[in-house]
């Protein structure tokens, strides 16, 4: 069997786009970690997507509430044109994502920002079988709202997990559909902001929450694609005004 880091080199280099006009993004991330201290991080890295270039970026909750988004591409074509409107910043930066063995990755963020967060996964008798299932899947069933809703009240207790939407509304109005295919849990993280330190991984004492897309209460990392409905001015809020650091 492939190790984790090849499985995600081959979604790297094999992303694509499905049927559809909807707004598509293929790729794969860390859905959201929560730590002691009350921070939580998570990860999108998109290679293709169907409203402008690949992208990486960084979700940063920080204790009190607030929500910032780094991506390396313009808040108008990456996660900030979804949930602009529940954030305290949209950031522009350059980001890395660096593979150090097979099951662990470092992501850094220089400069002011100044974050460093690592990464290791593990595969369980419960991630293989739910991967295995939902590689099965048909796309139409990924694409189904109902079906996608169940699969998410199925999965969160499951995967203790919490609550996890797969469907739903975001900040922004867009509706929004999740397609995990492959998935593992973090087995050991750590991150530090500007020289603060973010604690271990641990639930949050309540989940925490954009839109319907609700931050799992443990580390999972997938590989899949999303899709959100075409952006309509008349019923859909703009991205942020663009910041850089």
């Amino acid at each position: 069997m492939k190790s984790i880091r090849a499985q995600v080199i081959d979604a790297e280099r094999d992303a694509a786009l499905g049927p559809g006009g909807d707004e598509q993004f293929s790729g794969y991330g860390v859905m959201g970690l929560p730590f002691s201290s009350g921070y939580v991080l998570a990860l999108r890295r998109f290679p293709v997507t169907s409203v402008g270039p690949g992208y990486t970026s960084v979700w940063l909750r920080r204790p009190a509430g607030s929500w910032t988004i780094y991506a390396d591409t313009a808040p108008e074509v990456s996660c900030a044109r979804y949930f602009g409107s529940a954030l305290e910043g949209a950031i522009q930066c350059q980001m890395s994502v660096d593979w150090s063995a097979d099951n662990a990755f470092t992501v850094s963020i220089a400069g002011d920002v100044d974050l460093t967060w690592k990464v290791e996964l593990e595969a369980t008798p419960l991630t293989g079988a739910m991967s295995a299932v939902m590689t099965a899947l048909p796309n139409t069933l990924l694409s189904s709202k109902a079906f996608l809703k169940a699969m998410g009240s199925t999965a969160g207790p499951m995967l203790s997990a919490g609550r996890l939407g797969l469907e739903g509304s975001v900040p922004n109005r867009q509706g929004f559909r999740a397609k995990p295919r492959r998935m593992w849990f973090i087995s050991r993280s750590s991150a530090m902001l500007a020289g603060e330190d973010f604690g271990s991984p641990k639930p949050l004492p309540d989940q925490t929450r954009l839109g319907d897309f609700w931050i799992p209460q443990r580390g999972i990392f997938v590989i899949g694609a999303s899709s959100f409905d075409q952006f309509d001015p008349a019923q859909h809020l703009p991205a942020t005004a663009r910041k850089t650091a």
